[in-house]
This record gives structure tokens, sequence and C-alpha cells, in this order.
């Protein structure tokens, strides 16, 4: 287990120098036109960064921070695709994976407590205006399996049919949301959809000079209480201006973080680098 996160920790670093592909390309800090953009998305690089790369430290909120509760938490997303041109309905099919690890490194032998493999594989459309040709944002439909390599009573697994959207309203700020349709093979957490939810929207703003931005993820879980929500709030600092490296601060809030402690309450800060797209995140 261990040697599957440093594996994923050196790709994390190896991703510093990859162009992102499926996520679309600034041109001069402008959203470039449609023929510019579909260019991109047929001869720009098949891998590259999916979902936001990052290694981040921090304790909960409430409770007194012990060992226990303090912890690194890292993620690596990645993506390629498999076409080199559009298929039916001008779509692109991608192969996507990312492994989220919680690593509790004050506790003795510093055990990775959790790690959790998310695969997938699905369709994605760009959407253009049919007025100027400007990029609207885009639609995917992606089948994803997720589980954390565990057997017996830790054993978590399911898989889910994703259908989600970005869309950018104009060049500082994207809309985004999924839902899903869930298929759960795993005997052992037969009640995720109560705490890992059965949709999620969000926002993301960004600062004009692209250096700055902030997220809010809202999860709804499969409650009749209508804020029944797991929420994460990200902030992002761009350190060097020609680069994809931001300090990252994190707070998440509600169940599901981590698939080994699903059905418990967290509320964690957490703050460290962040490997980012250079246009607006996947979530």
């Amino acid at each position: 287990m261990k040697r599957c996160a440093l594996i994923a920790l050196l790709v994390l670093l190896g991703l510093h120098a990859t162009d992102v592909a499926a996520q679309i390309v600034v041109v001069k800090d402008e959203l470039v036109n449609a023929d510019s953009l579909r260019r991109a998305w047929d001869h720009g690089p098949n891998f590259g960064a999916y979902k936001d790369n990052y290694f981040i430290f921090g304790t909960a909120i409430g409770p007194k921070p012990t060992r226990q509760n303090t912890n690194v938490k890292f993620q690596v997303s990645i993506q390629h695709k498999l076409t080199k041109s559009t298929l039916p309905w001008g779509t692109y099919l991608y192969l996507f994976y990312t492994q989220k690890v919680f690593w509790n490194i004050l506790e003795d032998s510093m055990p990775m407590t959790d790690l959790n493999f998310n695969p997938g594989i699905g369709l994605a459309k760009p959407l253009f205006s049919k007025t100027d040709g400007r990029y609207l944002g885009k639609v995917m439909l992606v089948l994803e399996h997720e589980s954390n390599g565990r057997d017996g009573a830790e054993s978590r697994s399911w898989n889910r049919v994703t259908l989600g959207a970005n869309l950018l309203l104009d060049r500082n700020i994207m809309v985004h949301a999924k839902l899903w349709a869930p298929i759960i093979d795993g005997s052992h957490n037969r009640d995720i959809l109560r705490y890992c939810g059965v949709y999620q929207a969000g926002l993301q703003v960004m600062s004009n000079d692209r250096r700055f931005s902030a997220s809010v993820l809202l999860t709804k879980r499969c409650r009749w209480n209508i804020f029944a929500f797991n929420t994460t709030v990200e902030l992002k600092y761009n350190l060097f201006k020609r680069d994809n490296q931001y300090l990252f601060l994190q707070y998440y809030n509600g169940y599901g973080e981590g698939l080994l402690d699903y059905n418990k309450f967290h509320s964690q800060m957490r703050i460290g680098i962040c490997l980012s797209p250079f246009f607006f995140s996947d979530y």
C-alpha cells in the first residue's frame, strides 16, 4: 500500500512539467475561439493533469488536535486522451485516474491510513457559442470505480456513471455540477449514498491575472434534510506567475472525505502546495 502511495507521489511531482490536455488552455490570458480550441483538443498533449494535484497538511477543526486527527492528505490525478480526433457528436475518449491518500505522519511508523483508488473511462465534449465561437465549457459522461484496496470489514467499493458539466459564466467564473447513477458492489458500504451523496455542484472564481482563485463544492447527501451537504472550500495563490504551482488552503466539512471512514464526520483544515491545471479545475 505504501509503495502505491509513493509511486503516486512521484507522479504528482512529475506533473509539474506536464501540459494539460483535456483542460482547455488559455492563450494570452484570453479564451480562444472555437477553431483554435478544437486544434488544442485534437493536437495537444494526450497525457496531463485531470483534477488538482496537491500535498497538504493540517488538523481537525473543533476537537483538540491529536496525532490521530492531524495528517497529510495528497492527491494525484491524471488523464490520457485515447483518441487523436473527434468521435461522433464532437466527443473525445479519455482514461482518468485519481488517487487520494491520508497519511498520519505524526504516529509511530507513519501509517498511510486510507488510500482511495478512482479510475474511470469516459467521453468529454467541448461546448462552443454558436454566435461568436467562444468556449463555453464542457460536458463529460464517465464510468468510474472507487475503492480502497482492502478486504474484509475494511473493504470499501462502489461504481457510478457520472454526468457532469463545467460552464463558464465569464473569463473569471465557472460553475460546475455532476450527478451520478450508483452501482454499489461493496458489502460493507451499502449505505454510502447517505454519506457520499447523489450529486454535487460548485463555483470557482479566478482573478483577472489568474494568480488567485477561490472555490466551493457542495455534495448533497442522500437524506431528506435539505441542508445535508458535504462542503469543500479551497483557496489558491499562484506562487510564480508563469507556473502552475499554488499555495493551497483546503477546508472540508462533512462525511465521505475518505472511503475507509466514509460514515464518520470530519471537519479538517489543511495547507500545502497544489499543482493546478492552467485553466479552471475539474471536480
